[in-house]
């Protein structure tokens, strides 16, 4: 099940609080101060910490089965994207993606696969990820820039027999574009990162 995104951003605040006001709950803030990694998390605010010179390497939020995170960058840098999953089916994609040629990093929590289009994708076997996994707020699909052909058939080929949910658009960077929230409530915003985000009602 698709269920995450991650960004790099210089808008930590502002994303923080756009998501907010999508009815997203701040699950932990993790930073570096005074040379090491502490926790902001909730009930912590902004206005606990702001002056304080926090390079954020972490902020997650989420809201029932949409997890999405974001850490301190320079510019606007689109990383990965997550899937949920069970260790039966991780052992298939992982298998697909050496076969394929792709790096493998296997985590006690997570794994990456890298792309040849510069991103990753996160598998997760911790349901714990989300708040509610059979929430009707969920990623129904996400669109992602690339420079080159091919994304899809490569991350269609990564998950199968699963759906990816993955959708391209050949533009002149690596960036994602969109992603369409499956909640009939929701209305078509764009958040301070440039992506899209679109009902599922709105979108045909």
């Amino acid at each position: 099940m698709l269920f995450h995104y991650h960004h790099w951003t210089p808008y930590i605040e502002q994303t923080e609080a756009f998501y907010a006001r999508l009815g997203f709950r701040v699950s932990q803030r993790i930073g570096k101060y005074n040379g090491s990694y502490q926790s902001f998390d909730p009930p912590l605010d902004w206005d606990d910490f702001r002056g304080r010179p926090i390079t954020f390497r972490i902020i997650e939020m989420r809201r029932g089965s949409v997890n999405i995170t974001f850490g301190q960058g320079k510019r606007v840098m689109f990383d990965h994207i997550g899937y949920l999953t069970n260790e039966r089916r991780l052992g298939i994609i992982c298998q697909q993606a050496e076969t394929a040629g792709l790096r493998v990093q296997r985590g006690e929590k997570r794994t990456f696969i890298s792309t040849s289009h510069s991103f990753r994708v996160e598998l997760q076997t911790h349901q714990e990820a989300v708040d509610e996994i059979d929430s009707p707020f969920r990623l129904q699909s996400l669109n992602i820039e690339t420079t080159t052909d091919g994304l899809e058939q490569e991350i269609n080929q990564l998950l199968h027999p699963y759906s990816s949910g993955v959708q391209s658009l050949i533009t002149h960077r690596h960036a994602l574009h969109s992603a369409l929230i499956s909640h009939p409530a929701f209305e078509e915003t764009v958040d301070p990162n440039g992506v899209k985000l679109i009902s599922a009602r709105t979108s045909s």
